[in-house]
């Protein structure tokens, strides 16, 4: 019972990320191609259309690019908080013992790439893009692993789900930190407040959805304003987010029988549309039980899912990945194969070096019935840096479209040859068996 109630969860979120690759897939292709076609022009109009507000002395207009890379990404952050909430409470890094080998994994996926990519760099112009090849896109690599079908075990699932999360952790901090320009204290001390105020709100009170969106909308603005990315707002405000219910299943359970009985005992209206007040008040009540028995942050997590696979990501793949690839357009090469390197190279080395001697000096140790033969297919997995990836360059070169446009191809190129290695080396190395979560 306790293995079915943990795989089912798991199981539809490895589906989900699995079909988000699928569909970033999809909306990078239609990218590049549009961008490249006879039709580039209405490709370049549409992203760069004003969308927004005025009136009186205020006015809040971005091109639809930028509403959403700041504001559609900030609800990908937000759901970005709410799992790294999840895990370090309950989930797969709760503990030292179970976020060791996912961490170092990590640290060895972060602190490689970034040196790789500043040894190779002769441009100062260019060393800010340092970030860039740090980040593994968990929806391109986890549609990787749904392909190999049964030959990957549900453990290898987990350490890839884990070790990405603790890398998102990593890459939202250097996004706060590294990539915030000018910034206005002020603004971000009302913002804290405010995120203060709503965690003790949920805390001392009670959830409400709708006053947690109005001030969502308020703080988002404020570090918007404040020079600090607004994505940061979103993962701020997912750890104010409650996970415990306010009442156990037992208690659920006895009252929806009671709230059953009562019902079955009023009901003469079988044959009607409209229900009487007695159930009425039944459903009311039920649905005020529904409301207490499920923990805030895990049903947020399970409804922005689907709107974040389906929507918002391929979203952000269609508007970024269209890059004009031509013998006529100008790239800065050495910047393009930069990040390409540290995005294949540095990655694989980090995770399968970190991996080895994590495991070797007994620090950790490999996850049950996984071999480093499979580790290594993921380090090279590891190489898939997509979303995250294009998002710290947007903020890197800012305004700088050749500088842009250079690494996302080399992104393109680097998670190609990573993906197309990971999946090689797991498929050589794995048999088919008996997954659970197939």
């Amino acid at each position: 019972m306790i293995k079915k109630l943990f795989l089912s969860p798991f199981q539809e979120f490895v589906k989900i990320e699995s079909f988000a690759g699928i569909l970033l897939f999809g909306a990078t292709i239609i990218a590049l191609i549009w961008a490249n076609s006879p039709f580039a022009a209405y490709y370049e109009d549409l992203w760069q259309y004003q969308i927004g507000i005025s009136f009186q002395d205020f006015e809040l207009k971005k091109p639809l690019i930028l509403w959403i890379n700041d504001g559609l990404m900030s609800i990908f952050f937000f759901l970005i908080g709410l799992e790294l909430k999840r895990e370090l409470i309950t989930g797969e890094i709760n503990t030292i013992k179970k976020a060791a080998f996912p961490f170092v994994a990590a640290l060895g996926g972060v602190i490689v790439p970034v040196g790789l990519y500043l040894m190779l760099n002769e441009n100062p112009e260019t060393v800010k893009g340092w970030g860039i090849p740090m980040a593994t896109d968990i929806a391109f690599a986890l549609a990787i692993l749904s392909t190999l079908s049964k030959r990957v075990p549900l453990s290898l699932k987990i350490f890839l789900t884990a070790f990405a999360i603790i890398d998102d952790i990593a890459a939202v901090l250097v996004i706060a930190v590294f990539y915030s320009i000018s910034i206005c204290w002020i603004y971000i001390v009302y913002g804290l407040i405010l995120i203060a105020f709503l965690g003790i709100l949920y805390y001392t009170r009670k959830y409400s959805f709708a006053i947690g969106i109005i001030l969502a909308v308020v703080i988002w603005f404020l570090f918007l304003k404040s020079g600090i990315h607004p994505t940061i707002a979103g993962v701020l405000l997912a750890f104010t987010i409650p996970i415990k219910r306010r009442l156990n299943i037992n208690s659920f359970s006895s009252k929806l029988n009671a709230i059953s009985t009562n019902m079955s005992k009023v009901s003469d209206n079988d044959e009607g549309h409209l229900l009487n007040d007695d159930e009425i008040k039944s459903l009311s009540y039920l649905d005020d039980l529904s409301f207490e028995v499920r923990s805030p942050l895990q049903h947020l997590e399970h409804k922005l899912h689907g709107l974040i696979a389906y929507f918002i990501l391929p979203v952000f793949a269609l508007s970024n990945a269209g890059v004009v690839i031509s013998t006529d357009y100008d790239f800065n090469y050495a910047l393009m194969i930069n990040i390409a390197i540290s995005l294949f190279a540095g990655k694989f080395i980090g995770v399968a070096l970190f991996s080895y001697l994590g495991v070797k000096l007994k620090i950790t140790e490999l996850p049950h019935g996984v071999s480093f033969k499979q580790i290594v297919g993921i380090a090279f997995i590891a190489g898939v840096g997509f979303t995250m990836s294009i998002f710290i360059d947007n903020l890197a070169f800012y305004g700088d479209l050749i500088s842009i446009n250079s690494v996302k191809v080399g992104i393109i190129i680097g998670s190609l040859l990573s993906g197309i290695l990971g999946y090689t080396v797991l498929r050589l190395s794995s048999k088919k068996i008996d997954n659970p979560i197939n």
